[in-house]
């Protein structure tokens, strides 16, 4: 009887474990933006990135010189939508806590402009010298992710 009961409990686990995912929506297969972020490439098919959005910056690396430790560095990095549909810019990471970028939450259409402002406080130890911060965009690109640049010499506070 132990027996019997086990392999119905294993063919039950079975026959779950191989139903087909068609009831579940797309947010729960690619998460909450996966209908934003398209990516052109797959087995089946040859890359096709004509049909998306392109991000274009003006300067993807400022140089902000030589600063004191503790100044506060303010830079705008702007852009232009190259592409033939709407860009969305879903998130920019700095490479520290340091660095703060704030972005547009709308959609830029074809051929609008927008920017970036990054916000780079140099005060706390061991940010003297060349110094070197990245912002990381991600958007509806192809490739989905950019990288925008900070750089310049910090000179330590005396004391």
């Amino acid at each position: 009887m132990k027996y019997f009961v086990i392999c119905l409990f294993s063919l039950a686990l079975t026959w779950v474990s191989c139903q087909s995912d068609a009831n579940v929506s797309q947010d729960q297969k690619g998460g909450p933006n996966s209908e934003l972020i398209r990516n052109p490439a797959s087995a089946n098919f040859p890359t096709d990135t004509n049909q998306l959005a392109r991000i274009v910056f003006d300067e993807k690396e400022f140089y902000f010189g030589t600063v004191n430790e503790g100044d506060e560095v303010n830079h705008v990095f702007r852009f232009t939508n190259t592409g033939k549909i709407p860009l969305t810019i879903l998130n920019c990471k700095s490479s520290c806590g340091c660095t703060v970028p704030e972005w547009p939450e709308e959609p830029i259409p074809p051929g609008g402009t927008g920017e970036i402002k990054a916000k780079f406080d140099t005060s706390g130890k061991g940010k003297d010298g060349e110094t070197k911060k990245m912002i990381t965009v991600t958007a509806n690109t192809y490739p989905n992710q950019t990288k925008i640049t900070l750089k310049g010499i910090i000179n330590p506070v005396k004391g």
